[in-house]
C-alpha cells in the first residue's frame, strides 16, 4: 500500500510517517511546516529512509487533488487541522478553514479521483462537549463518574463546544456521511490525549508534554516561579502513548472493510487515566522535586472527565493500548530532557 499522510510532519503524522518509513512502505508526507516543530521532525524523518515530501496546505483544493490522485495512494491518514481549542477562540474563521474546509477538499478530491483509497480521520474527544449527561463526583485528587463504568462510548451524545469542538465535529460528521452517501472508505478516530516523543507541545496543546517540561525547569531551578494550570487540576483524562496510536492508525487502515463509515473513541482507557494533579504527584515522585502552580480559571467547555471506552476499536480494529502511562511517562521525560540538551 502507498500512503499519504496530512499534517505528515506533526506529532502524530511524523510518529506514524516513522513507522511506515522504517517498514519500507510507500510513504507521502503533506504538510505546510506551519507548526512549532515541523521543519525538525521533518528533517527527522529525512535521517530515517525515503520518502516523498510535498510542501502543501489542505486550504488549497489544487494543492490535496494532485497528492490524492497519486495511482499509489491507498491509506490517507488526515491529521492536518488546527489543533488548539484556545486558538479557536481567537481566529474561528481560519479555524474552520482549516478543520472543515481542509477536510472537504480532501473529501472532494477523493470522490472524484481516487474514491477506493481508505481514509482514517483524527478527530476528537471534543465532539462530545461537556458531557453534561455523565453525573461525577469529586475526590481529593479527580473527579470520577458516579456510576462505575469503563469509559465515553460513541453512544454519547455529540455536543459541539466552541469553534474548535465545532469545527473537528463538522469534520467528523462529514467523514461518516462521505461513507454513507457516497460510498467513501472513511474511519474516525476521537481521540483523548495522545502524548510522548516529537510533541513539541505548547502551554495551548499536548498537556503532558508540557508539564513534563515544567517539571524538568523546575528540577534544573527549584526557585522558578510556579506555572499556572487552568481548573482546580482534578480534570481526567486517558493517556494513550503515541506508539499505541500509530498502532490504531494502521489497524484501521488494514481493517478498513470493517471499519469504514465508523467512528471510534480511542484513549489509554481507565487504567491509564490521570488528573493533573495525579500527574503531578508522579513527576514529583520520579524527579524528587516539588511543583509550584498557580491556578486560572477553567478554560472554556473543558470537561472534567473523559475517558476512552475503547471497546469498540478492540472489536473491530483488533486494537488495544499496550503503553502504561506510567512508562509513557518516563519516556516523555527523557524526550524533553533531550531537547534541553539540544
Amino acid at each position: 500500500m502507498g500512503y499519504l499522510i496530512t499534517g505528515g510532519c506533526g506529532f502524530l503524522g511524523s510518529n506514524i510517517a516513522a513507522s511506515l518509513i522504517e517498514q519500507g512502505a510507500d510513504v507521502t508526507v503533506f504538510d505546510n511546516l506551519s507548526r512549532r516543530g515541523s521543519v525538525a521532525n521533518l528533517a527527522w524523518l529525512r535521517s530515517l529512509g525515503r520518502f516523498e515530501f510535498i510542501h502543501g496546505d489542505t486550504r488549497h483544493a489544487e494543492d490535496l487533488a494532485a497528492a490524492v490522485g497519486g495511482a499509489n495512494v491507498h491509506a490517507i491518514f488526515h491529521l492536518a487541522g488546527q489543533v488548539a481549542m484556545t486558538t479557536s477562540l481567537q481566529n474561528p474563521r481560519r479555524d474552520f478553514d482549516v478543520n472543515v474546509g481542509g477536510s472537504i477538499n480532501l473529501l472532494e478530491a477523493l470522490r472524484t479521483s481516487n474514491p477506493r483509497a481508505v481514509v482514517v480521520y483524527a478527530s476528537s474527544n471534543k465532539v462530545y462537549g461537556g458531557l453534561a449527561n455523565l453525573p461525577l463526583r469529586e475526590t481529593v485528587t479527580r473527579y470520577t463518574p458516579v456510576a462505575e463504568q469503563p469509559g465515553v462510548d460513541e453512544q454519547a451524545p455529540l455536543d459541539f463546544h466552541t469553534p474548535y469542538g465545532c469545527s473537528k465535529g463538522a469534520a467528523d460528521q462529514y467523514m461518516l456521511d462521505y461513507a454513507r452517501t457516497f460510498g467513501l472508505r472513511t474511519i474516525v478516530l476521537r481521540h483523548s490525549t495522545i502524548y510522548g516523543g516529537r510533541q513539541h507541545a505548547t502551554i495551548d496543546q499536548g498537556w503532558v508534554g508540557w508539564f513534563c517540561r515544567q517539571a524538568l525547569e523546575v528540577a534544573r531551578d527549584p526557585d522558578r516561579e510556579p506555572f499556572t494550570i487552568c481548573g482546580d487540576g482534578k480534570q481526567v483524562r486517558d493517556l494513550l502513548h503515541v506508539s499505541d496510536a500509530v498502532r490504531c492508525y494502521l489497524a484501521a487502515a488494514d481493517r478498513a472493510e470493517l471499519g469504514s463509515g465508523e467512528a471510534f473513541n480511542i484513549g489509554g482507557g481507565r487504567e491509564n487515566s490521570l488528573s493533573l494533579l495525579e500527574l503531578f504527584e508522579i513527576l514529583e515522585r520520579r524527579l524528587e522535586i516539588r511543583l509550584r502552580f498557580r491556578q486560572l480559571p477553567w478554560r472554556a467547555s473543558d470537561q472534567r472527565y473523559f475517558v476512552a471506552d475503547c471497546r469498540k476499536a478492540g472489536r473491530l480494529l483488533n486494537w488495544q493500548p499496550r503503553i502504561s502511562s506510567l512508562a509513557g511517562i518516563a519516556q516523555t521525560l527523557e524526550w524533553e530532557r533531550s531537547q534541553f540538551e539540544n
